[in-house]
């Protein structure tokens, strides 16, 4: 699961690196557009679906497909953002994440309060220049 896909290329990422499928959920029109030409381009489209919607409106669960889980999630919401707890918190409270799913949420350099979402512990903290990344797991008992 792709959150927050802007260009979809985390999920193309995943994909090209033998992801079975992945769902690119993005709420701007114009890089909905961007994420399906790009999906054309690498002819990774036939595995992918892509859905325009708020992420957070997303993870409550009302597109999902019947039996769907997800055991990678990537989240990249715009840096002013923060951590973007109210969709990660609905999606664990969706029983969509398998068990043992990874969530990787990347966040400004800058951000201080680390304190994972409700639903999710912290497993690690990397740094990349202007970017950390959060990885998280849900909490066992939530699904």
């Amino acid at each position: 699961l792709d959150l927050f896909a802007g260009s979809g290329g985390l999920g193309i990422e995943a994909l090209s690196r033998g992801a079975s499928r992945a769902t690119f959920v993005e709420a701007n029109p114009d890089a909905v557009a961007m994420i399906k030409s790009n999906l054309a381009l690498t002819g990774l489209a036939d595995r992918a679906e892509v859905i325009r919607q708020k992420a957070e409106s997303f993870a409550e669960g009302s597109r999902f497909r019947p039996q769907e889980t997800f055991d990678v999630v990537f989240a990249d919401p715009p840096y002013e953002l923060g951590i973007p707890s109210a969709a990660l918190e609905a999606l664990a409270g969706s029983g969509r994440l398998a068990p043992d799913a990874l969530v990787v949420v990347e966040v400004s350099s800058r951000l201080e309060d680390l304190n994972p979402p409700a639903g999710y512990r912290l497993l690690e903290v990397r740094r990349y220049g202007d970017s950390k990344l959060l990885y998280l797991q849900p909490e066992q008992g939530d699904h």
